[in-house]
């Protein structure tokens, strides 16, 4: 597929999700963005801020098969990975799937599930595969997992560890929409006349692979390279950063960095893609020193910061 072509599909896909996600166009740029580069999504943010409906209706434009499992404190690792079930009329154990043998996984509330079981997610996340008593089982291509959290709850929560935030290519954050967004989801809602939304599919499965090889296509000069690096560097040293992100950011970045400037009918990246992307890619991969938490200080912040610091090198198209 051509780039042209895979950028007027993404402009489509995205005008048929803001017929009901009013004002978000950034955040679904980003989602969106986050497949093409075949990467896992965490959506964090409030409650009622539509992220679950966010990630149902991305599974119903792309095509996609969609499953969703709501993580709870007595979800079990083979709840969601499946396991070996005896089969009386062969007399022998057979693999039965759980639900992550799906194109789209929808995590929901991941921080409510124990450890052992948001554990669970990490060979399936990086691997493709889930392995079940020695053997592995791969999973179906494309292949994502967009989870969801509430940043404030604490009861009965059990947050991802640093590790496993690791596995996310990148973080995402609603926000809530303006007064005249949400007059417009109530106005949109009464034509409606019902609750449930769903969308006709515009890309199919085999497109989206199709896509996901287009971005590969998308060229970064050293000189852009050196410019990811320099900024995943300057996340380590930054005064206020007890852990800075790993070079799984500056990989995480530079795939985000080809998808946009692909968004962007471009076969080569700028520094402005690396820009737009960085918050996303970097933030969830900081562990800011504890007395920032009393300030209020965020790690987007302390991405920005480093963005405005960091020399932009000169690149010829």
């Amino acid at each position: 597929m051509q780039i042209p072509e895979a950028a007027r599909m993404s402009r489509t896909v995205l005008d048929a999700q803001q017929q009901v996600i009013i004002g978000k166009e950034q955040v679904l740029q980003h989602l969106l963005l986050g497949l093409y580069s075949g990467g896992n999504i965490l959506i964090e943010d409030l409650p009622g801020l539509a992220k679950t409906l966010t990630a149902r209706l991305i599974a119903q434009v792309t095509g996609l098969d969609f499953k969703r499992i709501q993580f709870t404190p007595d979800l079990l690792p083979g709840d969601i990975t499946g396991g070996l079930i005896y089969n009386q009329k062969r007399g022998e154990f057979e693999f039965r799937p759980g639900p992550l043998f799906t194109n789209l996984v929808l995590a929901d509330e991941v921080n409510r599930a124990p450890p052992k079981t948001q554990a669970a997610l990490l060979e399936v996340m990086q691997e493709r595969q889930v392995t079940v008593e020695g053997t592995a089982y791969p999973v179906a291509r494309p292949f994502a997992v967009l989870a969801t959290q509430n940043p404030i709850e604490l009861e009965g929560t059990y947050p991802l560890p640093e590790a496993q935030l690791d596995r996310f290519i990148m973080r995402v954050r609603v926000g809530y929409p303006s007064l005249e967004e949400e007059r417009q989801i109530l106005h949109r809602r009464g034509i409606r006349q019902q609750e449930r939304v769903d969308l006709e599919a515009v890309l199919t499965a085999e497109t989206l692979l199709a896509i996901q090889a287009t971005v590969e296509q998308v060229h970064a000069s050293e000189a852009v390279e050196a410019y990811i690096v320099s900024l995943t560097a300057a996340t380590r040293q930054h005064a206020h950063v007890q852990i800075g992100a790993s070079p799984r950011g500056s990989l995480a970045l530079y795939q985000l960095a080809r998808a946009h400037a692909m968004l962007q009918e471009r076969d080569f990246v700028l520094p402005d893609d690396v820009k737009i992307m960085a918050p996303a890619a970097l933030a969830h991969r900081i562990l800011l020193k504890p007395e920032l938490w009393v300030r209020g200080i965020q790690a987007e912040q302390v991405v920005r910061d480093i963005l405005e610091r960091t020399p932009i090198p000169k690149v010829e198209a």
